[in-house]
């Protein structure tokens, strides 16, 4: 079993609401990890994820998912952040726990799916002290403060809009001989970012050269933050 989400990493847009990925809370994982190459450096420059037992119908951006175990107002959304107190001591650890204790004073926590309470994710990594490691559960939830949670979305405040359009999709031949290049053009409004399957990926141009070496049916996706529109041409090998 897996799974695989597009990320566009030259964009500040989200996920289109309500969509989920590898986390519930419609997050990517690898960002959130902790990773030992970072906190080998001394210095980890971002929030890391975690997991708590319990969450409700409710999200906060980038957050863009919930699944709601919990009737319970008081449980968390997804995507809520949480940061080590400033005046936790950290000089009592080692080099490596205290990297990672600075990161949670500074970058914090967000919360991106239900499991264990208050879980880190990290890389494997050979290079790990794994009973060192093990010294942080004596950081107590109480030594974390919720941050300011807005925008709050449930189901009864959810943004709306209008999902992308695409005017056109074509291909500059439909009947090639293989390995011929074919230019795929589009033109689409409204849309946060464009991919094209198969092979081709994200594309920021209108236009894209493809050479099919089979019959093959080739799939626009347009995306917002409200949705996605799709459109097909084929093409013919022969």
């Amino acid at each position: 079993m897996g799974s695989a989400a597009v990320w566009d990493l030259l964009s500040n847009e989200q996920r289109p609401y309500t969509w989920t990925s590898a986390d519930a809370a419609g997050l990517p994982i690898f960002p959130g990890l902790v990773r030992y190459d970072e906190v080998a450096t001394g210095q980890v420059r971002h929030a890391f994820r975690f997991t708590l037992l319990q969450s409700r119908a409710a999200f906060i951006p980038p957050a863009s998912h919930w699944a709601a175990n919990s009737s319970n107002a008081s449980a968390a959304p997804m995507g809520m952040r949480m940061r080590l107190k400033a005046d936790f001591d950290v000089s009592a650890y080692s080099a490596t726990n205290q990297a990672i204790l600075n990161a949670l004073k500074k970058y914090g926590l967000i919360m991106a799916d239900n499991g264990s309470n208050m879980y880190l994710s990290g890389t494997p990594d050979d290079r790990w002290d794994n009973n060192d490691l093990l010294t942080l559960g004596q950081v107590k939830t109480s030594d974390f403060e919720v941050l300011q949670m807005t925008p709050l979305y449930t189901q009864n405040n959810l943004p709306n809009g209008a999902a992308p359009l695409i005017t056109s999709f074509t291909a500059s031949s439909s009947s090639i001989s293989a390995g011929t290049q074919v230019t795929l053009s589009w033109e689409v409004s409204g849309a946060s970012y464009v991919i094209v399957s198969p092979d081709v990926g994200t594309v920021r141009a209108t236009s894209v050269s493809v050479a099919p070496a089979q019959s093959d049916t080739y799939t626009l996706y347009a995306t917002n933050a409200f949705g996605r529109t799709t459109a097909t041409v084929s093409i013919t090998v022969h």
